[in-house]
């Protein structure tokens, strides 16, 4: 059962009577001398509970020789309180089943402490049905520990009814490991109804995650620094934080270290770090190998990925491959995210696959991709669709990016909304499409735009004929996407705007469409400008346009030229015209340039 101390916190040591509050150790240690005599001047006439007394203060001073006799005679009175104090001492002689004896006595007389005592003696021995009796008889008296401990033997049995009947109890009464405990299963069922697809109950957990830590439970201070910390209570997690790692908690240290550099002090974060670094906390020292890698230390951060690794954190052997690939040295990344992803690290496995396919080995690196994506990695499903798609097993790419995107992937959600529009499913399409648009993919918001706007109603008539322009939609989408730098959107949105007889704004969008590399943008600029008076202007815009390529651009040029009477200028943008299409636009081109051919030759 261990030392007096060990004794003394189980609460098998009973006072007789109440200490005072403390005051100074010289102060203190006159007081007691002082009640020692008096006891025992008083047990000397034969006062019972000056014996029980007397002995007590003996007993807890570490005198057995002259605590037993006084306990002895005590307990030979009918001093319950004295039989457990006797058991005390017998048990810290190496008497087990003497003290047994004793605590039997003492508990039948009604002592609930003995009974607690009697229970832990039980529970050692193996025999747990007498242990629960007792346990549950001091329990029932009252006795916190003798609650906590019946809800640890429940506990063990499975009888998790009861386990939180009594760990509530001791709870109630002060125990902070009891309310630890019992704010831990109330987690743990709470995650279980939130798995199931139920509504957990409001946090019960906090206010015994709380309590305990308000009592100097360092683990508790922990979770509860976690619980606000997902709250956004960032200053009182802070300090919930440094209280448990002032007590020596690791990961509350580390936690702490990533509060502290969230909010740009990297300095204090990194003495966190390295004060639950050395104290065997691997993601601690993955944070700080990462701070020096940030730094350009990297013998420094390969140190603390490898001490991460050496303290059991996977994460340190993943590391230390991003290191390397980020160094060239492709063979030890390679080595290192082996290490990890046979581990089973799933974003080192999706790394391994990616180093081998760029190496040329598809085939090395498929395994690995699924391995990835069955572990749960999203990047590893896109990029398993990524080459399903290329080697044309379209059906097999489609179902990776589905599966990717079903977990936020943006770009995966594009790829299966284009998959699905190819195959003429407008619906789950546009599903697609709408998740990768929210996510923040401009080609997503683009494409969105396009289907909501193939099947829009004509714009009903105003009463006096003129059209009627409704914001639509698809118009928020294609501005979402301009907006973002899609320069084909941005074609449309300037058309749009067009259309609603808003210059100004076309002349905008299409500028940015241009100005950023659109032909589409500069030929549509180039109309605007010429309807407003600004030819010139235009035949700038015409010529990026032309020159990129566009056809139209190119005839719009020959006509101008040609007007101005600059036939031989007028003639050669007529070939261009000719040479860029589309057909309709070739056969007007080959006609003015047959034209402008007689016109020279006059």
């Amino acid at each position: 059962m261990g030392d007096k101390a060990t004794l003394y916190g189980t609460g098998r040591f009973v006072q007789a009577s109440v200490r005072e509050e403390p005051r100074d150790e010289t102060g203190e240690a006159a007081d007691e001398a002082a009640e020692e005599l008096r006891q025992r001047l008083a047990a000397e006439t034969g006062d019972v509970e000056a014996m029980s007394v007397l002995g007590a203060m003996l007993l807890r001073r570490g005198d057995l020789d002259g605590a037993e006799p006084h306990l002895r005679a005590a307990t030979a009175a009918g001093d319950r309180a004295a039989a457990n104090n006797l058991g005390v001492l017998l048990h810290q002689r190496g008497y087990a089943d003497d003290a047994a004896g004793w605590w039997r006595i003492a508990a039948v007389a009604g002592s609930a402490a003995a009974a607690h005592a009697l229970g832990r003696h039980h529970r050692e021995r193996g025999d747990e049905p007498a242990a629960e009796y007792w346990l549950r008889q001091s329990a029932e008296q009252g006795h916190t520990l003798g609650a906590y401990a019946l809800a640890d033997l429940l506990e063990h049995r499975g009888d998790a009814d009861g386990t939180e009947r009594w760990m509530r109890a001791a709870a109630e009464r002060g125990h902070r490991e009891a309310a630890y405990r019992l704010a831990r299963a109330l987690d743990r069922r709470a995650a279980r109804q939130t798995d199931a697809g139920g509504v957990p109950p409001a946090d019960e957990a906090e206010q015994w995650y709380r309590q305990a830590a308000a009592r100097g439970h360092r683990r508790a201070a922990l979770h509860l620094g976690a619980i606000l910390e997902r709250r956004g209570e960032l200053r009182e997690a802070g300090r919930w934080y440094l209280t448990s790692a002032k007590d020596g908690e690791p990961r509350a240290a580390c936690a702490l270290g990533f509060l502290l550099r969230d909010a740009g002090d990297s300095e204090n974060a990194a003495v966190w770090w390295l004060r639950a670094a050395q104290d065997g906390d691997g993601n601690a020292a993955n944070a700080l190998g990462a701070l020096h890698a940030e730094r350009g230390e990297t013998q420094t951060a390969e140190r603390w990925y490898r001490a991460a690794m050496d303290a059991g954190d996977v994460n340190g052997a993943y590391n230390l491959g991003l290191l390397c690939a980020e160094q060239g040295r492709t063979q030890q990344a390679e080595q290192w995210y082996r290490r990890a992803a046979y581990a089973g690290h799933r974003e080192a496995a999706n790394a391994l696959a990616i180093l081998l396919l760029r190496a040329g080995d598809e085939t090395g690196a498929e395994p690995w991709f699924s391995k990835a994506a069955e572990a749960g990695s999203v990047d590893a499903a896109f990029n398993l669709g990524i080459l399903h798609a290329g080697r044309g097993e379209e059906q097999a790419a489609l179902r990776w990016y589905e599966r990717a995107a079903a977990a936020g992937h943006t770009e995966a959600a594009l790829q299966a909304g284009m998959a699905r529009l190819r195959d003429g499913d407008e619906g789950e399409a546009e599903r697609f499409l709408r998740c990768a648009a929210g996510g923040g993919s401009a080609e997503a918001a683009y494409r969105l735009a396009t289907v909501l706007d193939a099947r829009r109603p004509p714009e009903p008539a105003h009463e006096l004929g003129e059209p009627v322009h409704r914001r639509s939609e698809c118009e928020e989408w294609y501005e979402r996407a301009a907006s973002q730098g899609h320069r084909r959107a941005q074609v449309r949105v300037g058309m749009l705007a067009a259309a609603r007889g808003d210059v100004v704004d076309a002349a905008r969008w299409y500028r940015e469409a241009a100005e950023a590399g659109s032909r589409n943008g500069a030929f549509n600029l180039g109309l605007l400008l010429a309807r407003e008076g600004s030819e010139p202007e235009a035949v700038v815009w015409w010529t990026r346009a032309a020159d990129a390529g566009h056809g139209r651009a190119a005839l719009r040029l020959a006509l101008v030229y040609a007007r101005r009477g600059e036939l031989a200028e007028g003639q050669r943008w007529a070939d261009r015209a000719v040479a860029l299409g589309p057909e309709a636009v070739a056969e007007r081109a080959k006609r003015l340039r047959d034209a402008l051919r007689q016109e020279l030759s006059a």
